[in-house]
């Protein structure tokens, strides 16, 4: 890449960065919403009593995982999609095609953007539940980054796939509503997928947000997650991607 090229990336960057911040519905549901949910949980007294059927662990032990993927979904499928599209529409994707700085640039830049906002998130929750609460931290770190990084693309592919099959920003928002409340299902958000009913709990694991939750589950416990729950997530990544490049226009 040129000179040229990469100074022009780095200012669509920045440009994107500053447009971010200056949301103020983007930073709340990304940044802030995940903790304030773990934070409501965590008042109620019955989420913090040791449950012998959770194997002596509280019910907002499993919550703080669940917050951090609500992070990445709400990225990926509430933020990115009309950004993107609305992009589309206006024509923006077309006209800097004759610019240095290429549409795959500003695409780029998107993601940077949005996987460092949803990663700012996911360590707020880990750190408010540890203080507030007295959840304990990983204790396998480098499997719990690894796992975080895995689901944090799974969900970044999936808002670009999102933004590939839609045509305007009211189908992006269809779709991605459509998308949205499967994912927070599968991640946990309503009942904690280690406490599932059996097959339940084993078809979710198959479901990126649900692999998400079991791997980062055992990284809070001290385990190396699961390859199985890894590999879904990689091949989940690589699938969306895969259908996001083939289906994504850029007018």
């Amino acid at each position: 890449m040129s000179g040229t090229a990469t100074s022009a990336s780095l200012a669509v960057l920045r440009t994107e960065a500053r447009l971010f911040a200056r949301e103020p519905a983007f930073l709340f549901w990304v940044v802030a919403f995940p903790t304030v949910l773990m934070t409501v949980l965590g008042l109620i007294p019955s989420f913090r009593d040791p449950d012998a059927a959770l194997g002596g662990r509280r019910v907002i032990d499993l919550y703080v995982p669940v917050a951090v993927l609500l992070a990445l979904i709400m990225a990926g499928l509430q933020a990115m999609p009309p950004v993107l599209t609305g992009y589309r529409e206006r024509g923006i994707l077309r006209r800097l095609s004759t610019t240095p700085v290429r549409p795959a640039a500003l695409l780029a830049a998107q993601l940077a953007v949005l996987g460092a906002s949803a990663l700012c998130s996911a360590v707020l929750v880990v750190a408010v539940g540890r203080a507030a609460f007295g959840v304990r931290l990983p204790g396998q770190p480098a499997g719990y980054v690894l796992a975080l990084v895995l689901a944090a693309a799974a969900a970044l592919a999936l808002g670009a796939l999102v933004c590939a099959v839609s045509r305007t920003g009211k189908a992006a928002q269809a779709i991605g509503s459509a998308v949205f409340f499967p994912a927070m299902f599968t991640a946990g958000v309503w009942v904690p997928v280690q406490t599932m009913p059996g097959l339940l709990r084993h078809l979710v694991t198959y479901t990126p947000f649900g692999a998400g939750s079991a791997a980062l589950d055992q990284a809070v416990r001290g385990d190396w997650p699961s390859w199985a729950h890894l590999g879904v997530l990689a091949l989940w990544t690589v699938a969306l991607t895969a259908g996001a490049v083939r289906w994504f226009r850029w007018e």
